[in-house]
């Protein structure tokens, strides 16, 4: 049987910003395979040193650049641009195309958390997630969750 650790070893992070970067510094350490797509090359300066994965410089809209990427050998691809209607074409793609095993997308807006997930795509919203947080830590107890 196929463990999680050793099923999620090739990963593309779209978007190379403080989140990209910073979940690429991660995934980077704790050994997996990482590439990291953006359009803008100077993005790459954000990860640090001990990074061991790949960038590539191309729109991941283009199924060109996916391709280059490897996504047909993606385990994992997770959409974290600044962009709510990228991320979402990014994780159909990866999903309904390459049939990629697990797909996120960031998602800045709530309100469309319903959208994403009536296409079955599973979200990150930090903005709900720091909410739930900030709710917790004022009032000490968790409960339903905010949509």
């Amino acid at each position: 049987m196929t463990t999680k650790q050793e099923r999620d070893e090739y990963i593309i992070i779209v978007g190379c910003g403080r989140l990209g970067s910073h979940l690429a510094r991660l995934l980077s350490k704790a050994r997996k395979s990482v590439v990291v797509i953006d359009k803008n090359e100077y993005a790459f300066h954000r990860l640090s040193n001990d990074f061991s994965g790949f960038t590539l410089e191309a729109d991941a809209i283009e199924i060109d650049s996916l391709l280059r990427a490897k996504i047909d050998k993606a385990d994992v691809v997770v959409a974290t641009t600044d962009d709510d209607n990228t991320n979402v074409m990014i994780a159909q793609i990866a999903k309904t195309i390459y049939h990629v095993p697990k797909v996120i997308a960031r998602l800045f807006e709530p309100s469309r958390q319903q959208i994403y997930e009536q296409l079955d795509i599973e979200t990150l919203c930090p903005t709900i997630l720091s909410a739930e947080a900030l709710r917790n830590n004022i009032i000490g107890e968790e409960t339903e969750d905010l949509k």
